[in-house]
């Protein structure tokens, strides 16, 4: 199963065990951008968890996903909203069919697109002046401790882990993707910040929060079950969780000038 479209069987857990995103985070994705901030493409937008910030802020969003499943939970969550969907990845997008944007944006999705790609298509997608924007970032166990006996466990059954690696060199002057937006001449402004997130889980919940990530999807069932009980016997009854949001922004600009 392919771990980017591993998602669209758990739409409806996804949606219920995933948190959504801070309201600030409209402004601070749309500061960067000339002008104001009327529409937006979104790039991997699942159930909508971002989409509906962004839209409840008054932006006309064409919402994108290559997931049937995941864009009819997105359809209903965001029934009201200015919100148009489209299946497709980003790949799969043709920008002469749009009107440039003022912002394109990814919530924990821009990781799955083509490296050889990503960039032409998302400059063609913004309008000159418009903004790019990408946030997310992974659930680690506030414990330390814990933590490292949670992924113990997770190694014994998928042995790279839970968290897809990160495509930056150790030595990048920014986290995936502020260090391949800095390199883009059609981009500047690029700028990295960080917005603290904690979570408190029922253990439950937490688990089933597990299952909507991509690495253990992919597991045989059999794995996962056996999984799910072990750390079921090591996590106690509420689990603390850091889910720090890094957020990368830049503004598009003709490098023709």
């Amino acid at each position: 199963m392919e771990r980017a479209l591993s998602f669209g069987a758990v739409a409806e857990d996804y949606e219920r065990y995933r948190p959504g995103y801070p309201d600030d985070l409209v402004a601070l994705v749309s500061e960067v951008a000339e002008g104001s901030v009327r529409r937006a493409i979104e790039i991997g937008a699942g159930t909508g968890k971002a989409t509906r910030v962004f839209a409840a802020a008054g932006i006309d969003v064409v919402a994108t996903d290559p997931d049937a499943d995941m864009l009819a939970v997105l359809r209903r969550e965001c029934a009201g909203l200015p919100v148009t969907t489209v299946r497709a990845t980003v790949e799969e997008l043709d920008p002469a069919a749009y009107e440039p944007f003022d912002l394109l944006f990814a919530a924990a999705a821009w990781h799955w697109t083509a490296p050889a790609t990503r960039w032409d298509r998302a400059t063609a997608l913004v309008r000159l002046g418009g903004a790019v924007a990408f946030f997310g970032g992974p659930f680690v166990l506030a414990d330390d401790k814990l933590a490292a006996v949670e992924e113990g466990m997770v190694a014994a059954y998928a042995p790279a882990g839970r968290h897809i690696p990160p495509p930056s060199a150790a030595d990048a002057p920014m986290l995936f993707p502020g260090d391949e937006m800095l390199a883009d001449d059609r981009l500047i402004d690029v700028r990295e910040r960080e917005v603290p997130r904690r979570f408190t889980f029922a253990r439950d919940d937490y688990l089933r929060h597990l299952d909507t990530i991509s690495a253990i999807r992919i597991l045989p069932a059999a794995d996962r079950s056996a999984l799910f009980a072990d750390l079921a016997g090591a996590l106690p009854d509420q689990v603390k969780v850091r889910a720090d949001l890094m957020v990368h922004t830049a503004r598009r600009v003709d490098v023709s000038v």
